[in-house]
């Protein structure tokens, strides 16, 4: 039971970003497919993918994959796993299922059969009657995709965008996961300036940071398998405190973020404080229309309020008039912005878009417009004679 297989799940469209970080955290057996990473690991993994990943949505532990036409044999086969390596005689273990293109179309059946299976399963391991239910959750997803079935334990629990920094939010705010995946996707670097000018509650600014100081986004919250009596509690805590060794000091980043909402202002420095990086950022009131670029290179990020009504789109164009004159002349600042609208680029006329990413901000589908720039000269080093 050492070695395992992980799915960490994401927003499509972040595949790429969430397998790099895999790669950066030294996994090498790594197969990508539609809003899923699989990574070979070991069951220590667990603890230290879910402290690490900053673009992955939940890390998932696949119990087995196989064809399933009929119920008879999604439950023969669902039956068959190795439930109870996981799954002790107390344990709670909820059913969520999806269907997509298969001929097991009823997710609610398809639940239900999953249930009885691992049921009879653990019921036989046990040697019991009935199973009482009464300890830790072990959340089942069995997931359908063209006719196979997958089956795994989710082993983060809450979804890992919840970092537990985000003390105050704003209306619409962005989920951390994506936020953290939308700087990965941009040319930032720790060593390089970083603008927000809409930053809302600050959320693109604060994952940034947390990047740029190596720190753990799940450093600060538990997970649904820290109970699990399978995972050893020393691999959690050994996990946690080399991320926590792994932490690069504060101040040495240029990070900046603008508002016109005090509000959202106040709420982007008890959030930045709240997840370690306060020291890092710059915050202050300001409308965008007043925000001034004083300086030749650097990278912006950012994601607009955009609404769905005429009123909302108005003031939107402005806004996007707005980025372009400040731009505009500015060739070495590289340009990211998420939005659902897709004249975007009408406004913004410095150049076309060097890249558009379709992504989903939860249930919206946004593109991301990403504007390089010229990269900053090297810094000269003064001989010494």
């Amino acid at each position: 039971m050492s070695r395992v297989q992980l799915l960490a799940i994401c927003t499509f469209g972040l595949e790429a970003v969430v397998k790099r970080e895999a790669l950066a955290l030294g996994y090498r057996e790594i197969a990508v497919s539609d809003g899923r990473v699989e990574i070979a690991a070991e069951v220590a993994d667990i603890p230290r993918l879910n402290l690490w990943l900053r673009s992955a949505d939940r890390v998932l532990l696949k119990m087995g994959a196989f064809p399933a036409l009929t119920f008879d044999e999604l439950f023969e086969r669902t039956r068959a796993l190795p439930w109870e390596d996981w799954i002790p005689r107390e344990g709670r273990f909820p059913v969520l299922g999806k269907s997509v293109k298969s001929a097991l179309g009823s997710v609610r059946a398809c639940q239900a059969i999953v249930k009885k299976a691992i049921v009879e399963r653990l019921k036989a391991a046990y040697g019991l009657q009935w199973l009482p239910e009464s300890g830790e959750t072990y959340t089942v997803q069995v997931a359908l995709r063209k006719d196979v079935a997958t089956l795994t334990l989710d082993t983060s629990g809450s979804g890992l965008h919840k970092r537990g920094y985000r003390r105050q939010a704003v209306k619409a705010p962005l989920k951390e996961t994506m936020a953290a995946g939308l700087v990965q996707l941009s040319f930032w670097q720790p060593d390089r300036l970083l603008l927000d000018p809409m930053c809302g509650s600050g959320t693109i600014l604060i994952e940034a940071a947390l990047l740029g100081r190596n720190i753990a986004p799940g450093l600060n919250r538990s997970f649904a398998a820290e109970l699990w009596p399978a995972i050893p509690r020393r691999h959690w805590d050994e996990a946690r405190e080399a991320a926590r060794a792994a932490i690069l000091p504060a101040g040495q980043m240029q990070i900046q973020g603008y508002d016109v909402d005090p509000q959202a202002i106040r709420a982007s420095r008890l959030n930045a404080k709240a997840a370690g990086v306060g020291e890092d950022i710059s915050f202050a009131q300001k409308d965008v229309h007043d925000v001034w670029i004083d300086r030749q290179y650097g990278i912006v990020i950012t994601n607009p309020p955009y609404g769905m009504k005429l009123g909302d789109y108005q003031q939107m164009n402005q806004i996007y008039i707005t980025l372009n004159k400040m731009f505009r002349k500015k060739k070495g600042w590289s340009v990211y912005v998420i939005t659902a609208d897709k004249k975007f680029p009408d406004y913004f006329k410095r150049a076309r878009p060097d890249r558009v990413r379709k992504l989903y901000n939860g249930a919206i589908e946004v593109r991301y417009y990403q504007y390089y720039g010229e990269r900053p000269p090297k810094p000269q080093v003064d001989e010494q004679r």
